[in-house]
């Protein structure tokens, strides 16, 4: 015997009262009155374009707040950092020479500097510049090492011994003499960071403000000379950061 549940159920389906055509988002759109919708949708466009003009340094973006700070703000632990872009403009002259300022874009400019203690690291970070650029100065000191005019010979050998000599290893004793871990220590480059004005323009956030060098301060501005020189790489070519890394960098610091 055929049941009549299927019939049934088909039939209360059937006589389900439809959605209501006022409600439909259609409808209830097109009962917002047209001023009301202008100025909702302009002022979010105008939000939008606020945003978009903005540069990405000058900012944290707002889905990247918390809604409140979970840590009591200590005045004395404040620490200001430059926000002046014609400050930055005049470091980059100093360090780069004239036209310094125009060798990187504003926003790599900006990124070069930023250390990832700054803002969280929600503003962007120098860690990968810094790398590249570290590999650089490497590269550049042992090249200069390798071809610089070798020391002296020992005294003779009292065996009468005699060394082998090729002329692939004439630099060989040069690279052995001087250690580059030393020429490129983080107090001499901090020094020298220092020397070109990039502590006034470095972005970070000391651990104790009231001790800088126990925060990490010579650490924090020998990864922004390498990011300058990594940066450099990126937009200018390995020709000219090799240059820049010999002349602004090793030179200064006695190698040359």
């Amino acid at each position: 015997m055929a049941t009549k549940a299927p019939l049934r159920s088909l039939q209360a389906i059937a006589q389900r009262p439809s959605l209501c055509s006022a409600c439909t988002p259609l409808s209830l759109a097109s009962r917002v009155a047209p001023a009301q919708a202008q100025k909702l949708f302009s002022t979010s466009a105008a939000r939008a374009e606020e945003l978009s003009e903005r540069p990405r340094w000058s900012y944290t973006p707002e889905k990247m707040k918390a809604p409140f700070q979970p840590r009591v703000k200590n005045p004395q632990m404040a620490f200001a950092v430059n926000e002046d872009p014609a400050l930055l403009d005049a470091v980059y002259t100093k360090f780069l020479g004239v036209g310094g300022e125009n060798a990187l874009t504003d926003e790599v400019k900006w990124l070069a500097v930023t250390h990832k203690s700054f803002d969280q690291g929600r503003r962007g970070f120098n860690d990968k510049l810094a790398f590249l650029g570290k590999r650089i100065l490497v590269l550049q000191g042992t090249t200069v090492l390798l071809t610089s005019q070798a020391p002296p010979p020992p005294s003779t050998d009292t065996y009468n011994r005699e060394p082998f000599n090729h002329p692939s290893l004439e630099g060989l004793a040069k690279v052995q003499a001087v250690d580059l871990g030393d020429v490129l220590s983080k107090q001499r480059v901090g020094q020298l960071a220092r020397s070109y004005g990039i502590d006034q323009v470095t972005r970070w956030k000391p651990r104790n403000p009231l001790r800088l060098g126990a925060s990490g301060v010579d650490v924090v501005l020998t990864t922004s000379v390498y990011a300058i020189i990594g940066a450099l790489a990126l937009q200018k070519g390995g020709e000219f950061a090799g240059q820049v890394a010999r002349e602004k960098v090793l030179k200064p610091l006695g190698l040359l």
